[in-house]
């Protein structure tokens, strides 16, 4: 989980965002309610959704407080999070461009959480799915071209 949290920590924002031991506390804290996880890759799977859906609402919050806007709560003070930077209106696209991804194809979304987020390969990410990695491998390319489609869009 350290190894996820950190390589999202610099993926989203730059060493301006949550540091990597905050990042793997709140996800936790996202995770600690539920049961039944499937396997050591499927709970890395949901961890990485985790640390994605944090890091976002940290970058919203930051830019909210760019602009003198309500804060959103964390478990975590937002005293400790940086000013804004650029980098944050991509990482909040990115996550709106995931959202709309997964309204119109969770397939590809949960594809892109394994790959992108939880740095899984295909194997793993067509155990978790229940699918071939032929398969996977054609939603991964579908779901890239979809999310640079729409980050070059906007």
């Amino acid at each position: 989980m350290r190894a996820i949290a950190r390589r999202e920590h610099y993926r989203a924002g730059q060493p301006q965002t949550l540091q990597t031991t905050a990042l793997i506390n709140e996800a936790y804290v996202k995770l600690r309610k539920a049961d039944g996880w499937d396997s050591r890759s499927h709970f890395l799977a949901c961890a990485a959704t985790a640390m994605r859906h944090i890091l976002i609402d940290a970058a919203r919050a930051r830019l909210a407080s760019k602009r003198n806007a309500p804060t959103y709560s964390f478990t975590q003070s937002l005293d400790s999070l940086a000013a804004a930077v650029p980098e944050d209106e991509q990482v909040v696209r990115l996550g709106e461009a995931l959202e709309e991804l997964k309204r119109l194809d969770a397939n590809l979304a949960q594809v892109v959480d394994c790959r992108f987020f939880a740095g899984m390969d295909e194997k793993e990410t067509a155990l978790i799915l229940g699918v071939s990695d032929r398969t996977i491998r054609r939603w991964w390319v579908q779901a890239r071209a979809w999310i640079h489609h729409e980050m070059a869009a906007a």
